[in-house]
């Protein structure tokens, strides 16, 4: 593993390393026992998309971890002006130790990867949500102590979100299911690889996929960068919400996801999501632990 570009190019085994080394950081930071394991390392954060817990997380995290976390606007670097990618990862390269980037295409992530010679980790991208996704598979693990053989059920658009849990949980041995509208699908890509697993589903029937669900998990309609969208959007996706109806399809004791932030109303009911929140909750502090899992085995000493 030389980077976390999407969750397509992790094994069973690299996902299953990375739950068990965050949940062991997790336990050693709730227990007060220090793991300065990065100290000496610089992490430079490029964000092209204003962002809440991925900055925070991977700062605080970097932190924790010894080493320095580095704050890159777009506006703060020539990239915004212009300079090719290639030459920005070429220079960032003898600078950091490792690059964080949340930005609009996958391309632009795969560009860094390509031409740096450091690590880079994806914390966002209009294709991919790897760093949420692994810690939504951990909070799950967390709460039903094992991954294969659960059914995950996502709602909502074919979005980053949702073709990252297709390949994150069809890889872990999860029955996936997912509704969306029609002109709202997963990446063709993902459609390709779920197509192999007889564990995966599509639908656009929310009730349907819900159905005998262990987990429910939404993301808001209209992600960054689609607001001129959001009231077509509102229309496409009426329905396509966590609500009472849903949650007595899935199973009783099915818990409930959401990478925030959420639009009580829409993907999601006001009641739904407070009656969850601890769950979601606990998912939006695993960021934190999961990041700082992948940090280790990036930039840590082989």
């Amino acid at each position: 593993m030389k980077h976390l570009l999407k969750m397509m190019d992790l094994t069973n085994g690299d996902i299953t390393e990375i739950l068990n080394l965050a949940d062991q950081l997790k336990y050693e930071q709730k227990h007060g026992i220090a793991h300065k394991v990065l100290a000496g390392k610089t992490l430079g954060m490029i964000f092209e998309k204003a962002s809440t817990r991925t900055r925070v997380s991977f700062e605080v995290g970097m932190y924790q971890l010894g080493g320095l976390p580095i704050f890159l606007s777009a506006g703060d670097l020539q990239i915004g002006r212009g300079e090719p990618v290639q030459d920005t990862a070429r220079v960032l390269s003898r600078y950091l130790d490792g690059i964080m980037i949340r930005t609009y295409k996958q391309a632009e992530v795969d560009a860094l990867a390509k031409n740096g010679t450091i690590p880079i980790i994806n914390g966002l991208t209009d294709y991919a949500h790897p760093c949420q996704v692994l810690a939504d598979l951990m909070t799950i693990r967390e709460y039903k102590g094992a991954l294969e053989g659960l059914k995950l059920c996502f709602i909502g658009d074919g979005n980053n979100m949702m073709n990252s849990l297709i390949v994150g949980g069809l890889k872990m041995k999860m029955e996936v299911a997912v509704a969306c509208p029609a002109e709202y699908r997963p990446n063709p890509a993902v459609r390709d690889f779920a197509a192999a697993h007889p564990a995966f589903s599509m639908t656009t029937d929310p009730l349907d996929a819900a159905r005998g669900a262990d987990v429910l998990i939404t993301d808001v309609w209209a992600s960054m960068g689609e607001e001129g969208e959001a009231e077509k959007r509102r229309k496409a996706f009426r329905g396509y919400q966590i609500n009472d109806e849903v949650l007595a399809a899935a199973k009783p004791d099915a818990m409930v996801q959401h990478c925030l932030p959420a639009h009580r109303g829409e993907e999601i009911t006001a009641k739904a999501f407070e009656a969850h929140a601890k769950e979601i909750f606990d998912e939006a502090e695993n960021r934190l632990h999961a990041q700082k899992a992948v940090l280790v085995k990036l930039l840590g000493n082989k």
